[in-house]
Formats: C-alpha cells, sequence, structure tokens
C-alpha cells in the first residue's frame, strides 16, 4: 500500500517534493531537536489522488490520516472533541515552493461548543478560549463554508464599537461569546446549516478544502507568474495548536534571519503580543518590531537568536521563520528560504560566501537572473525636493509612479490598456494577486514588512509601503485623505518603496548604478561562464550602455533603425520613390556619410570588439506614410483643392504605396530579397560600414565588423550577397588604402536555412539565430496577432506551457536551432554561432543555448547582466549534472 500521511519525525529536507517545502522544514527541524508543535503530513501525492478520486479523499489515504492522528493524540496526551483535554490544531497548505499566501489556512479546528468550555478551564483564561473559538468560526466558514469574512468582520466592528472599544484586546469572554452566537447565526442563515461540531467532520472538511485551494484562482495566477507547475499539488500539514493569544507572556511573529530588503546581517521581522498568527501576516494589527521582544522577554529573545542562527548555519541560506510564545516557552512553527529582494539576495550570497558557509558557484545559483532587472531601472532623483504627503514602512525597495486606485480589477484592466497605476489598500489579501501583479507599486495603511503585500511584492520587485496609518482610506468614495490633503482615484502620486515615503505627482527618476557586490558576483559568473554574452544596440549610447553592463560586443545592429531617423526619412522615400538606377544611387549617395557616421560610432565606442551589423530588413513600404491615411489626405484634397501640387505628389505616393503593398510583409520583399532586387541599398551599406573602418583605424582603433545578411533561405542567396559584400570592401580598401578584417555571415530565421545549413554555411563565416522570426515561421504565427488574439488563451488551456516568444520553444525552433548548429559545423567545424533574438535575455533560454553548443547570446543592453549570470548557472547545473552521471555510472 502506497504511504501519504508522515508523521513529522518520518520526514527530512530531502523529501520536499513529497511532504511540500513547509512539511520537509518541519520535519527538518524536529529532526535537528528544535521546539516544533508536533504533527503530521498529508503529502502531495494524496493531493493529487484527491483529484484523481474527483475531488474526494480515496479511503487508504482517511485510514493513514486517522493513524496519523491516534498517534498524534498518545503524543501529545490530548484527544480531539476531548472536552477535559481537547487537542487543537493547525490545518494548512505546503506547496513544493513556497507560495506565501496563495492557499488556505485554519487555525484552532477541534473547537466545538463543549472543547470551548474545557479550554477555559484547563488555562483558567475563559476570554482566550472564546477568543480562539471566535476566531476558528470565522475562518473555517470562509475557507471551508465559503461564507464571505466581509459578514464576520461587519458583526466584529459593531460589536466593538457598540461597547466602546478601540481594539479586540480589550473585548471579554462574554463578549466573546455573544459575537460566537452572531457567528453560528451567520453561518446558520448562509449555509441553510448549523456550525459543524464533530472535530473529525470539520478536519477532513477543512482537508478538501485545502486541497481545492491548489487550484483556486489566486494560486493559479501565482503558479503562472512563478512557472510553478500545476501538476505538483500541494501537502497538508496537521499541527498540534500553541497559541499567542494566551496573555501578555503569549505572542507571534514572523521573522527573518537578515533584511530581506537589504541583505544586511541583522534579525529582522515583527511580533504581536497576545495574539495569533494570522493577525501579523493578515494585515489587521500593525506589529512591534523584533527588537523590543528583547526588553519583554529577554531570555525567549536570546533563545530565538539562537535559534535563528542555527538554521540559518544548517541550511546555508536566510530563513523566514515563524514563531509563537505560549506563557514564555518559545515554539518554531515554519522555516524556509526568505523571499528576498533581488539587491538582498546579492548581498547575501556574497556574505555568505565571505562567511566560509557556501562556495562562488553556489552562491550565482542563489540569485535569480529575472531579479536582477530590480537593479537596472530608474530611481528617485536624490536632488529633487521631496515634498512628502505621508510615511509608511518600507516594505519593499523601488521607486514608481502612477495613477492612484482601489481596486485589483480596475488595476489590471487599466495596465492593460498601457496605464500605470499605483493600487492602494487598507490591506491586501491573496485575491488582490492579480492586481498587485498589473500594478507599479502597492500601497497599504495597515500591516507590516511581514504582511501579504510586503511579500508578494518583494517576491515581485515591486515597490511597495506598508502601514502608512496616517492614510485615511475611503474605498466607497475612492479616496485617501491624509490630514487635510485629499488624494482621488487617478490623481497621481510617487511612492519610493525604499524610504516609506509617498508624494503628490510624478518626481523625476536618475538611471541605477551597480553596488560592489553586484559587480563582485557577475565577476565571479564571467569567470564560471562558457558562453558569451553580447548586447544588441544600433547606437553609440545603447552600445556604451552594454559595454559599461558587460558585454563582449554587439550581437544584433539592426541598420533599419537609422533609416527611421526623422532627418533622414525624406531621403529614404527619396530613394524608395525613384525611377531610375541613377535617382535611386543619388538618394543612397546622400545616405551613406549617414549610415557611416552611424557605423563609426558604434564600432569607436567597442574598441575593437565585434559587432554585427545585420543590412536592411524591412520592407520598402514601412519608410513610407500609412495607406490608408494618405488616401483620407489625399479625398479631402480633392475637394478643397484639386488643382494643388500637394494632390499630385501625395497621388504619386499613394501609387507607389499601393504597389509595394503586401499581403503578408513578414515574408514578403524584405532581407536580403531586398538586396537581390536592388543590391545598390546593400552596397551602400556595406561601403558605409568600410568606410567607418578604415577611418577608425587611423585612431588607432581595430574595428571588427561582422555583415550579416538577413532572411536568408537559400545558399544561392547568400553566396551573391557575399560578393556584393566583398566587392565593395575590396573597393575601399583600394580607394584608402587601407587593410581590415571582417566576416559575412547570416541570421538563421526560416525553417530552410536550419534544414540546408550545411550548404548555406559553405558561404557563412557565422551563423546568427533570429529566433524571434523563427519563432514565427516555425509555428506559423504572426507574433502581433497570436499575442493580441490567442496566444494567452493558449497558455491558461495549457496547449503551450509558455508563450514561445518569451520562452524559446526547445521541441520545435529548439530542434531547428540545435540543427542548424550541428548541420553548420559539418561543413565548417569552427563556425561562430549566436542567438540575437529577444530570447538572448531569458534564462532558460540562454541554458538551451549554452546547452546547444552556441558560442554567444545577445539580447537588450539592459539584459546583459541577467544574460551573464543566466549563462554561468547554466554552465555550473551543466557541470553538476554530469558529476551526477558519472557518479551514478561508478
Amino acid at each position: 500500500m502506497s504511504k501519504f500521511v508522515y508523521l513529522f519525525n518520518e520526514g527530512n529536507s530531502g523529501m520536499k517534493e513529497i511532504l511540500g517545502g513547509k512539511g520537509a522544514n518541519l520535519a527538518e527541524m524536529t529532526h535537528i531537536g528544535l521546539p516544533v508543535p508536533f504533527g503530521f503530513t498529508i503529502s502531495t501525492e494524496a493531493c493529487n489522488a484527491y483529484y484523481d478520486a474527483g475531488k474526494t479523499i480515496p479511503a487508504e489515504v482517511q485510514a493513514q490520516i486517522l493513524e496519523a492522528l491516534g498517534e498524534l493524540e498518545e503524543k501529545t496526551g490530548k484527544k480531539l472533541g476531548n472536552p477535559e483535554n481537547p487537542l487543537l490544531v493547525s490545518v494548512r497548505s505546503g506547496a513544493v515552493f513556497s507560495m506565501p499566501g496563495m492557499m488556505d489556512t485554519i487555525l484552532n479546528l477541534g473547537m466545538n461548543d463543549e472543547t470551548v468550555e474545557g479550554m477555559a478551564k484547563l488555562t483558567n483564561n475563559p476570554r482566550f478560549a472564546y477568543d480562539s473559538y471566535r476566531r476558528f468560526i470565522q475562518m473555517f466558514s470562509d475557507v471551508v463554508l465559503d461564507v464571505d469574512v466581509f459578514f464576520f468582520e461587519r458583526l466584529l466592528e459593531e460589536t466593538r464599537e457598540a461597547k466602546g472599544y478601540a481594539s479586540d484586546p480589550e473585548m471579554t469572554a462574554e463578549d466573546w461569546k455573544e459575537v460566537i452566537q452572531g457567528y453560528k447565526n451567520i453561518v446558520t442563515k448562509h449555509t441553510r446549516k448549523p456550525f459543524p461540531q464533530d472535530p473529525k467532520e470539520q478536519l477532513f472538511l477543512s482537508i478538501n478544502a485545502v486541497f481545492d485551494s491548489w487550484n483556486n484562482q489566486r494560486a493559479i495566477v501565482y503558479r503562472r507568474l512563478n512557472k510553478i507547475p500545476s501538476h505538483l499539488g500541494t501537502a497538508v500539514n496537521i499541527q498540534s495548536m500553541v497559541f499567542g493569544n494566551m496573555g501578555n507572556d503569549s505572542g507571534t511573529g514572523v521573522a527573518f534571519t537578515r533584511d530581506p530588503s537589504t541583505g544586511e546581517s541583522i534579525l529582522y521581522g515583527e511580533y504581536l503580543i497576545n495574539a495569533q498568527g494570522e493577525d501579523v501576516v493578515a494585515g489587521i494589527r500593525t506589529p512591534q518590531p523584533i527588537q523590543t521582544l528583547k526588553d519583554e522577554m529577554p531570555a525567549v529573545y536570546q533563545q530565538f537568536v539562537d535559534t535563528c542562527n542555527r538554521l540559518e548555519q544548517h541550511y546555508e541560506d536566510m530563513q523566514d521563520i515563524e514563531f509563537t510564545v505560549e506563557r514564555g516557552e518559545l515554539f518554531i512553527l515554519q522555516t524556509r528560504t526568505g523571499k528576498r529582494t533581488a539587491q538582498a539576495a546579492i548581498r547575501i550570497a556574497t556574505e555568505l560566501v565571505k562567511e566560509g558557509i557556501i562556495d562562488k558557484k553556489t552562491a550565482l545559483l542563489r540569485v535569480d537572473p529575472e531579479q536582477l532587472d530590480q537593479l537596472l531601472h530608474r530611481r528617485i532623483d536624490e536632488n529633487f525636493e521631496r515634498n512628502q504627503l505621508a510615511k509608511g514602512l518600507p516594505a519593499s525597495p523601488g521607486a514608481a509612479t502612477g495613477k492612484v486606485v482601489f481596486d485589483a480589477d480596475e488595476a489590471e484592466q487599466l495596465a492593460n490598456d498601457g496605464q500605470k497605476v499605483i493600487l492602494v489598500r487598507p490591506e491586501t489579501t491573496p485575491d488582490d494577486i492579480h492586481g498587485i501583479i498589473a500594478a507599479q507599486a502597492v500601497v497599504t495603511s495597515r500591516g507590516g514588512m511581514t504582511s501579504h503585500a510586503a511579500v508578494v511584492a518583494r517576491g515581485m520587485g515591486k515597490a511597495c509601503i506598508c502601514g502608512c496609518e496616517a492614510m485615511k482610506i475611503d474605498l466607497h468614495e475612492k479616496q485617501f485623505r491624509v490630514g487635510e490633503v485629499v488624494v482621488k482615484h487617478s490623481d497621481i502620486i510617487t511612492i519610493d518603496g525604499g524610504t516609506g515615503e509617498i508624494m503628490l505627482g510624478e518626481i523625476p527618476m536618475i538611471e541605477p548604478e551597480l553596488s560592489e557586490e553586484f559587480q563582485l558576483l557577475l565577476a565571479w559568473a564571467d569567470e564560471e561562464r562558457k558562453i558569451g554574452v553580447r548586447a544588441n544596440a544600433d547606437n553609440p549610447e545603447d552600445s556604451a550602455k552594454a559595454l559599461e553592463f558587460g558585454a563582449g560586443g554587439i550581437g544584433l545592429c539592426r541598420t533599419e533603425h537609422m533609416f527611421m531617423d526623422a532627418a533622414r526619412v525624406p531621403i529614404v522615400q527619396k530613394m524608395i520613390l525613384a525611377e531610375t538606377y541613377d535617382e535611386r544611387n543619388a538618394a543612397l549617395d546622400e545616405l551613406l556619410p549617414m549610415q557611416q557616421g552611424d557605423f563609426e560610432g558604434i564600432l569607436e565606442v567597442m574598441q575593437g570588439l565585434p559587432v554585427t551589423i545585420r543590412l536592411l530588413d524591412p520592407p520598402l513600404h514601412e519608410f513610407l506614410p500609412d495607406k490608408e491615411e494618405l488616401i483620407v489626405e489625399i479625398t479631402k484634397l480633392q475637394i478643397l483643392d484639386p488643382e494643388s501640387k500637394e494632390l499630385k505628389e501625395k497621388e504619386a505616393l499613394l501609387k507607389k504605396v499601393r504597389q509595394l503593398d503586401e499581403f503578408n510583409p513578414m515574408l514578403g520583399h524584405r532581407g536580403c530579397r531586398l538586396g537581390m532586387i536592388h543590391p545598390e541599398i546593400y552596397e551602400m551599406q556595406a561601403r558605409a560600414i568600410f568606410y567607418a573602418v578604415a577611418n577608425l583605424a587611423d585612431k588607432g582603433i581595430d574595428a571588427q565588423p561582422e555583415i550579416m545578411i538577413p532572411l536568408v533561405g537559400h545558399v544561392n542567396e547568400l553566396k551573391e550577397m557575399r560578393e556584393l559584400v566583398n566587392a565593395a570592401a575590396q573597393s575601399i580598401k583600394e580607394e584608402t588604402g587601407k587593410d581590415f578584417e571582417y566576416t559575412v555571415g547570416t541570421m538563421i530565421e526560416i525553417p530552410r536555412a536550419a534544414l540546408t545549413a550545411d550548404q548555406i554555411a559553405e558561404e557563412a563565416d557565422f551563423f546568427s539565430f533570429g529566433t524571434n522570426d523563427l519563432t514565427q515561421t516555425t509555428f506559423g504565427y504572426s507574433r502581433d496577432d497570436a499575442e493580441g488574439k490567442f496566444l494567452q488563451a493558449y497558455i491558461e488551456q495549457k496547449v503551450l506551457t509558455e508563450n514561445p516568444f518569451a520562452v524559446l520553444d526547445r521541441e520545435g525552433v529548439g530542434k531547428l536551432v540545435e540543427t542548424g548548429v550541428e548541420l553548420g559545423r559539418q561543413t565548417k567545424p569552427g563556425l561562430k554561432t549566436g542567438i540575437c533574438g529577444e530570447h538572448g535575455g531569458e534564462k532558460s533560454s540562454i541554458e538551451f543555448c549554452y546547452n546547444a553548443g552556441l558560442d554567444y547570446v545577445s539580447c537588450s543592453p539592459y539584459r546583459v547582466p541577467l544574460a551573464r549570470l543566466a549563462a554561468a548557472q547554466a554552465t555550473i547545473r551543466h557541470e553538476r549534472n554530469n558529476e551526477k552521471e558519472a557518479v551514478i555510472a561508478k
């Protein structure tokens, strides 16, 4: 019989796939002797069995749960449902990968009308017992019975106001009894059944609910955002309760062993006296900094500090720890690898190396390349005088400007329309996940640094401010007030998540600077990686930025972007509209010195590093006015000024636009096909490149141009274009008396090129895979149409696991890349190969490129650091996999 249920002393940290992250860590902490309330874990396999059985717990799983429950009762000396000595448990989810707040939790399970009296007698604290019971009814009703928490919160608020209380701790046992009766009436009204009193019924209904929460909307959105597979399922942890709400010698909190925002090696966290754990993470009460626990409970604080140090040393990483103090006794409820900002991730990784806890390779694997984006974008200009409106807790660093919105759905809608918004809420809940994703930043008036909003925002790299109590939010009126200032819906604010400041209006931002730790980590990455990293850049400014970020050259310089400069468009149009060869050449002669200046600027910045220059790629009609707009203008002129010269010019222009119009421009007269029919265009570009190279030689710069012919599908196209380039080079050499080196290659971006790469390699010095177009031509998708009309639905329906334009499709497009590399190197063993599509800056695609044997990847300048780190990680993982295979082979 399969094992579906494990006591905490039966597992360990290596069983994450079965026990989930939380269950594996509870087992590990039990194993190393920490004060963990005992319990058991229902495995992820049981979750999948539940779904396989039509959302029913199979009989063998039920039997194992009851057996484990019996062992828990024996271990604690308490019994579920026993009024004299009741066992109370928490029921928590525990996915393989941390999904904070995305699934459901139930505390104090086992309470009913009888056990609450037993708890009151046992603890001699009726107020605590009835407070715990009302919490259980509220959570159970919300999670299991689907009764909206709003009804309970409203009753509680009305009761507090009626009695003149400011906060929950002022409520007496008699007050809580009154609330409990009201809560039970709410349940009966909404479910038409009384609140369930049988603890075992409560337990199995709760397990069902946690399994169900694996597929709730917020969990699905979170998994999609963080690329967590949907087949893993969640474990369920059943743990004996300890209580932080038994008086002023009790409390609960959350702490990190290092600051998750900065990475500083200090204990960082919050706690609440006389509270349960959900009070801290839900943001219902604003907690105290963990350091003040030193004054209130010095012995407990020291024990907690020692435990944190022990856990960090054991797991060799920063830990996120939940704890409860019950009557002066410390219990550890959970530990997990703490979520952190990019800045903190880099500092923690490098400092753990300096402290001798991990090695450099492990440190490189600890930082998610995608996080680096957080450090490579703008922040508030320090020279600008800040007009601070309010200040909250700096929960997640970064700066953002946007329109104020108060609703997650609206945040998503406006963001989809291209507007920048800041989501403002009293506190966020897991149901707001889609709005947090859409917003530039999040601000809450309640909650602390470990509240839901803070944890989720930090994980996403979004700026966040929490606990800004000066803000009085009115959701009904869609506005908030700070003193006499009212900020309304759609007003613009700027926030600084690093300081907690909120300011009115838009504030200037400045470019980022890379920290010493960041530079050190990237230096380590460069020591390890075995694949080059270049940048896509079309001007000297972007080239300089690429160099600053560590690019080893330019992998794609798009010459059409130079043609689209406003000052050049009239000359380009003159070239296109030319009726004779001489007219076209005259226009090209005007463009040549401009192109030469472009290339000279880029090649000079790169100081001898390779620069791959793609000759003109788009169809000519892209440089002409829009056909529909022209027709409108002509119609107006025909009515208002039928004899004008302008009308005749526009009619001639429309005629040319119609001649160049294509049914499918992506597959039409573009790329090398343009050079084949109008070789004078490519000849001008080649001459401009070589003039630039010759001029730079006078400055002592050994420029390294790589001339790329786009959209080649047949070797004969490349053969003819190569001859054209070589002839231009020879002409410039003779004219200038300068000798120089250059290479000629092609962009592999249509399937036939990949499939005949052995032939094409005869004429190519290098291949650069243009995976944007290769993806379009392989799938038969027009990118704009696909992403706008059906691609997102395909991902949601699991037709595709990823957007193939964002993450390289290994099974289809990837096979063409591998085929192209293999065939090309059969012809030329030393053939240089690279990738210059957007996939060159995506970590999974970079790993594929390394494994496929490419020499380099090329991406946007701001993604160069990401690519350097991802390339190092790919190398390290490849080496470690080889080591494992070698051990297995022995």
